[in-house]
């Protein structure tokens, strides 16, 4: 039997006594509601910033972004952007308000969490074409953000990853203000994966291969010949030589978990500066579940002076 910390296993156990469908058996739109009620109950409260504003990035479709600053003074300074993770299907600002208050806070940096379109209304590469378009927008320096830009740091948790891992890839060099790193937690970065840990742990560990599936066939539908391709699954690029240094964080008790370890491996074979962190015991999903299992804030605050110390020059 693998490691299971023992505040994971008392939150598994309670999700496990809970009546009702699995994720797989209902719709996007219930998914959605099941996932924010889940972070509602499990994640810490958000606490204080001093600011906290709605934002409007132009796209193909206006994109509802949220900032988070700790300071309310104007000096420049790089922006953390934030894809949240849920597959591509669920997820929000609201699912990741917590954390995405909490990173501000403890790297006393503006974040920008970014709310792209969903599947199965807007398929791939929807999602990934919205979150290039706010690298560009936040290239430029709008006023809104309350600071001229100096550098970004692109991160996100899960199809977050995905989406950070991709867009780093696609813009790395062609920006005015450089990518400063990329922080990918437990990413997802091969849909061709079903062995290994996708199979070790199939069920019973929050996220689950048919949900997994579920994503996939939602997010996907149209473009299956694609699974392949980088933005689907960065792990299938050429090459990742010139990326940015990035910080990758897996959780030992994940179905991606080996996905995520064989990304940074092949970061590190690039020659790209790598940063990689293994949570032992721990689940899928845990830095929207810090209420829940309070481990994982730990595991959060040690992935941030990861992350300082790869920011340092």
């Amino acid at each position: 039997m693998p490691f299971v910390r023992p505040d994971v296993q008392m939150l598994l156990d309670m999700l496990a006594a809970q009546p009702g469908p699995q994720l797989s058996q209902i719709s996007p739109a219930e998914g959605r509601m099941m996932m924010l009620g889940m972070t509602q109950m499990l994640e810490r409260p958000r606490g204080e910033l001093a600011v906290i504003e709605h934002l409007t990035i132009p796209g193909e479709d206006p994109i509802p972004a949220r900032l988070y600053r700790p300071a309310t003074g104007n000096s420049a300074g790089p922006v953390l952007v934030y894809f949240h993770g849920g597959g591509w299907v669920i997820g929000d600002l609201d699912t990741h308000d917590p954390l995405c208050a909490e990173i501000a806070r403890q790297l006393d940096m503006t974040v920008v969490s970014v709310d792209y379109r969903l599947a199965p209304e807007a398929t791939f590469p929807s999602a990934t074409e919205d979150c290039i378009a706010t690298a560009h927008w936040l290239d430029d320096s709008p006023p809104e953000i309350g600071h001229a830009i100096t550098g970004l740091i692109l991160a996100g948790d899960s199809a977050g990853g995905n989406l950070a891992a991709a867009v780093s890839r696609e813009l790395a060099g062609t920006l005015d203000v450089p990518i400063l790193a990329q922080w990918l937690i437990y990413p997802a970065t091969d849909m061709t994966a079903t062995e290994g840990s996708m199979a070790e742990f199939a069920d019973g560990y929050l996220l689950t291969a048919d949900s997994m599936a579920w994503f996939h066939d939602h997010y996907m539908t149209g473009a299956d010949d694609k699974r392949t391709h980088p933005w689907a699954s960065p792990l299938h690029a050429e090459t990742l030589a010139g990326l940015p240094p990035t910080l990758v964080f897996t959780c030992g008790l994940d179905p991606l978990r080996d996905q995520g370890r064989a990304y940074a491996a092949k970061l590190i074979q690039a020659g790209v500066r790598t940063t990689f962190r293994e949570a032992a015991g721990q689940i899928h999903g845990c830095f929207t579940l810090r209420q829940g299992i309070p481990s994982a804030h730990d595991d959060l605050i040690d992935c941030i002076a990861d992350l300082k110390a790869l920011l340092r020059p």
